[in-house]
């Protein structure tokens, strides 16, 4: 069975309610559709309840019926969600006024109802920038305990099955944080090892990547690869986690057998780890534009509730991949 199979069977074994804030958007709610039908979660849809009904008789939608939808011009809970944004934020300046505002945005809406336990999980971004998308999140939902860096993990399906475990590999950080320092880059690698298992369940062989194998090149930004590698292994002793390894020595294992020899994973790397944003933002578009590879996510790792965000870029069924996959995550939170 396929991956994207056996996610969408998770998700229906116990289902979570994941919220939609773009609820008028054209994508987002065909997803919708699709995602009640398949029994995959229970939808809840931010918007103007008429608008929405409007659109999807329209469009044919012909369960969108079955999903909650929540005005939020016109919400029965505005009060006791205000009185939670001011506990979490009124010592930093929220005034009463200006969350009365914040909660009816759509994307302030989602989180509070995930904050106040009335959603799951949500899925957000096919109308949205990342940095709107996050930065409610952020304030109100905060990181996991413990955590100090979110970043965002892209599970990549290939055509060619040599790479990875059967040709599926995951990239990170590819979405979040653009420079981390070796602490972060660390963190970044185990929730990276962590999401691999849960979502994939693939034993994760994590290789941080840099333009140096094994001390073959000097720089700074090879100090930074071999400071974080220690410091994972030291967090993470159970995961698989070597660097710093080019990412030719980390996924061929003729060239990892070379550059790193008696590594267990030069060559066999089923998750790149990469050093920079920049960098893996443009790896994973290059492999899925140039090679043909499915890019599934970003799933985002190290929130204290699952909250995903999408590529504007995004198709109906990329969201209704990654509304499993929030369902999933929803699941083991």
């Amino acid at each position: 069975m396929e991956l994207l199979d056996r996610i969408k069977l998770q998700a229906q074994s116990d289902k979570k309610r994941i919220v939609l804030p773009e609820a008028t958007e054209e994508r987002t709610l065909r997803a919708a559709d699709e995602v009640i039908a398949g029994n995959i979660a229970d939808i809840i849809l931010i918007g103007d309840p008429n608008v929405i009904m409007q659109n999807a008789k329209e469009w044919k939608l012909e369960n969108i019926a079955k999903a909650t939808i929540v005005d939020p011009n016109q919400n029965p809970k505005k009060s006791q969600y205000v009185d939670l944004m001011l506990q979490i934020r009124g010592a930093k300046g929220l005034t009463q006024e200006q969350a009365e505002i914040l909660i009816t945005q759509p994307l302030c809406l989602a989180v509070m109802m995930i904050k106040a336990g009335d959603a799951d999980g949500e899925v957000a971004g096919a109308d949205n920038s990342t940095g709107d998308v996050l930065r409610p999140a952020f304030q109100y939902v905060k990181t996991k305990p413990g955590v100090k860096v979110v970043s965002g993990a892209f599970i990549m399906i290939l055509k060619d099955k040599h790479f990875g475990d059967n040709g599926m590999m995951v990239f990170a950080d590819c979405a979040v944080h653009p420079n981390p320092t070796a602490e972060e880059l660390a963190q970044i690698a185990v929730s990276t090892g962590e999401t691999t298992k849960a979502i994939t369940g693939m034993e994760p062989r994590i290789a941080m990547l840099s333009f140096s194998t094994k001390g073959s090149a000097k720089h700074e930004m090879v100090d930074k690869v071999v400071e974080a590698t220690k410091i994972a292994q030291q967090m993470a002793p159970h995961l698989q986690i070597e660097g710093e390894l080019q990412a030719d020595a980390a996924i061929v294992p003729g060239i990892g057998a070379k550059k790193a020899p008696g590594s267990k994973i030069a060559g066999q790397a089923n998750v790149l780890v990469f050093p920079t944003l920049e960098v893996g933002n443009i790896a994973y578009k290059l492999v899925q534009r140039m090679a043909g590879a499915e890019a599934v996510g970003p799933v985002l790792q190290g929130m204290a509730a699952p909250i995903n965000d999408l590529s504007r870029g995004c198709s109906m069924s990329d969201i209704v991949n990654l509304v499993a996959i929030t369902a999933c995550q929803a699941q083991l939170a």
